[in-house]
């Protein structure tokens, strides 16, 4: 019995070593870092992830045990006769077998569904080490083994093939191609680098698709970045310097952006909450020459400036959520853009914004706000809201009713300066005003709309708490009188005042032109016709930037040829109440603001007419006496204040009829009628000359019958 003891012992210290030496053999294999094995680590690789098929086999002959070595040693009989298990199925599952039929069910059943990465095979692993439900039958309990494959990055274990190339597929777009166990930065030549204006950024592989990269950068919203770097330059004209906060960095191509161009007129501090994001913002910084800050202090080990040169432009890179530096800190320009609706983060972003400060917010839900998901709009913005020919109009009010009510909660009123609503986005711009009383001024603004479903026409409804007998009565049509049931349905709350603020707009106009951001530039210039409600495109940005004294929301701002007994002096109460009763004076004096809501010329075209072009019939409007202009929501769309049946009667007047086969329509038609006619009465003529043996025929009679079948109006008119 002893000497037995000692055989087994010493067998169990060979199988020790010679498994040690095969995993030592393995790991010299490996030509990349993605794996290894050492002693440091707390665990080791999945026996389920191999190179090649024989290294499968070998782990059959370990897995025989301490009885195959045993028995070799104490008879003739050699390993390869004995019958192996698989390494990779329990033994209920597959029992042990001879070699020839070891190898054709590791290859049929493990290798060819395998999923390969780096020159690693990940295989299918029957093992008992992914939990599965146990099912009950009976008195019985069977533990089905459920079939999972072992993530090489992540040890994760993933059940469907097609979910292990997608999990892997996510740890690639992110730069995680090592071991989780090996902390090594993501290799550098797998990162690309993209330009726009004048500014570089790193990005990772598949950066346009948020659900699959943590640093997200979409190159559509090119125009939305150039259109707040407008709005923020114009704000730097004001006071000098600002603190301004991107509250999701990414990639930090805005903050970067804002600190290249304007310098020490802006303190920059960039956010975000993924250790990964964060990381790509301080790598972009460097990449820009600039000097990166965490946490109110500079970092030591920043990259080298280059060529000598030093910069002093420095940029705070925070790792907080949103929600958070907002409530702690104070900042005069903020941007919210996240993924998807911005309603979250409104109440910390007006807890502690600055008077007269601008916050500025993305709304990428268009999905809610385009009316396509009712139920989502009604649950984000509180607003009930149906598809409309002026949908993207209806968007951003919907946004700027719930940026003001957030506004109110923190006794603080708003003035819009921007609002545009393209196809990817929704972009709202305003400013910041404190006190109960702008506050209730701009809770006043948000009231429902009524909107008729058959003519399209649309009014907001009036101001009282007075219930009113027949709201219908409100509508300019008479849809409801003429059609039976209910015609009209109440929309909102929404924001029912300006979109714009005209002098602002022109502000960031000069700004996109000293910049030369040429994009921003034809959409602003839009922009300033939309808020004036003009037709008049062309105009001298200089001259007409100088025309008024740019006072909004009773703030006189700083312009080239103003004098600085113009601008508002800071901390002085008795000024404040000065300038803000000079506004109120202005604001009453000229209250014409731009209509709300546009028409598209095609949806109200009358069928069988051909429009006239867009230009000439705004001039036809403006001819009849009503303010009007093109709006940048629709291309086809005209904002005026002229009523929807004016509208159509000035459209109807000045279309022409359509030409298409027999079909003939109004008095134009007329000529071609009495031709028609001409024709009938030759063929009548010349019937009764060559038919000599009928009866007298009424060649007049025979005319007019045939006219009035080929030419109704014609006849009516006779």
């Amino acid at each position: 019995m002893k000497s037995n003891d000692l055989n087994v012992k010493v067998t169990e210290s060979q199988l020790e070593t010679e498994e040690k030496g095969t995993e030592e053999e393995s790991t010299r294999e490996s030509d990349s870092n993605i794996l290894d094995v050492s002693s440091d680590y707390p665990r080791e690789k999945h026996i389920s992830i191999q190179r090649h098929l024989a290294d499968l086999e070998k782990l059959a002959d370990l897995k025989e045990g301490e009885l195959t070595m045993a028995v070799s040693q104490n008879t003739d009989l050699h390993v390869t006769d004995e019958k192996k298990p698989c390494p990779l199925c329990p033994e209920e599952k597959y029992k042990a077998c001879y070699s020839h039929k070891l190898h054709r069910h590791l290859q049929n059943l493990h290798w060819k569904v395998s999923v390969e990465f780096e020159g690693y095979r990940m295989c299918i692993c029957h093992l008992p080490c992914h939990p599965v439900k146990p099912n009950f039958i009976g008195d019985q309990t069977f533990a089905k083994m459920g079939a999972h494959y072992h993530c090489i990055v992540c040890s994760a274990t993933i059940t469907r093939r097609t979910d292990m190339i997608s999990h892997i597929n996510r740890h690639v777009n992110k730069g995680e191609t090592e071991s989780r166990f090996i902390i090594v930065p993501a290799p550098m030549s797998s990162h690309e680098v993209l330009k726009e204006s004048a500014t570089e950024v790193r990005v990772l592989p598949n950066y346009s698709t948020p659900q699959k990269s943590d640093s997200y950068f979409n190159p559509k919203m090119k125009l939305n970045r150039q259109l707040i770097f407008c709005a923020l330059a114009a704000l730097a004209e004001e006071r000098k310097p600002i603190e301004c906060l991107d509250a999701f960095g990414a990639t930090g191509i805005m903050g970067l952006q804002w600190a290249k161009h304007l310098r020490s007129s802006v303190k920059v501090t960039i956010n975000d909450c993924n250790e990964n994001s964060v990381t790509m913002i301080q790598e972009n910084c460097h990449l820009n020459k600039m000097k990166v800050k965490l946490n109110a202090r500079e970092e030591d080990n920043y990259e080298a400036m280059g060529d000598g040169e030093e910069n002093t432009d420095t940029i705070e890179v925070t790792k907080m959520d949103a929600n958070v530096i907002m409530h702690l800190r104070s900042f005069d320009f903020i941007h919210l853009d996240p993924f998807g609706t911005s309603v979250n983060y409104l109440d910390s972003a007006f807890c502690n914004v600055r008077n007269f400060g601008i916050v500025s917010l993305t709304s990428t839900d268009i999905s809610s706000l385009y009316a396509k998901a009712q139920h989502v709009a009604l649950r984000h913005y509180g607003c009930n809201i149906v598809r409309t020919e002026y949908y993207k109009e209806l968007a951003a009010r919907i946004v700027i009713a719930a940026v003001t009510r957030a506004a109110a909660r923190c006794n603080k009123g708003i003035d819009v300066l921007l609002s545009v609503a393209l196809e990817h986005f929704v972009l709202v711009v305003v400013r910041v005003l404190r006190g109960p009383s702008p506050a209730d001024d701009s809770a006043k603004k948000i009231r429902y709309l009524i909107h008729c479903q058959w003519c399209e026409e649309r009014i907001f409804q009036k101001e009282g708490n007075m219930v009113e007998e027949n709201p219908y009565q409100q509508l300019p049509c008479d849809c409801h009188g003429s059609m039976p049931g209910k015609t009209a349905v109440v929309l909102g709350p929404l924001w029912s005042g300006a979109l714009f603020n005209t002098g602002f707009l022109r502000r960031m106009f000069f700004e996109a032109a000293h910049y030369g951001l040429d994009e921003a530039q034809s959409l602003l210039k839009t922009l300033v016709c939309e808020a004036e409600c003009t037709t008049l495109k062309p105009y001298s940005i200089y001259s007409s930037y100088d025309e008024n004294k740019q006072e909004e929301c009773g703030v006189y701002i700083k312009t080239p040829n103003t004098s600085a007994e113009s601008l508002l002096i800071h901390g002085k109460r008795k000024s404040e109440e000065v300038v803000q009763n000079a506004g109120k004076r202005q604001k009453s004096e000229n209250s014409a603001e731009h209509p709300a809501f546009y028409y598209n010329i095609h949806r109200h075209s009358i069928k069988g007419m051909n429009m006239p072009k867009l230009n000439k019939f705004l001039s036809y409007l403006c001819e009849a006496g009503y303010r009007v202009s093109r709006t940048h929501f629709d291309p086809m769309g005209v904002r005026t204040n002229a009523p929807l049946a004016q509208f159509k009667t000035i459209l109807m007047k000045y279309s022409a009829p359509t030409y298409t086969g027999g079909q003939s329509e109004g008095p134009l038609h007329l000529a071609e009628g009495v031709q028609a006619g001409e024709q009938v009465e030759a063929a009548a003529d010349s019937k009764v000359e060559d038919d000599t043996e009928s009866v007298e025929y009424d060649k007049s009679e025979v005319a007019a019958t045939t006219l009035a079948k080929a030419c109704p109006t014609y006849c009516a008119a006779d």
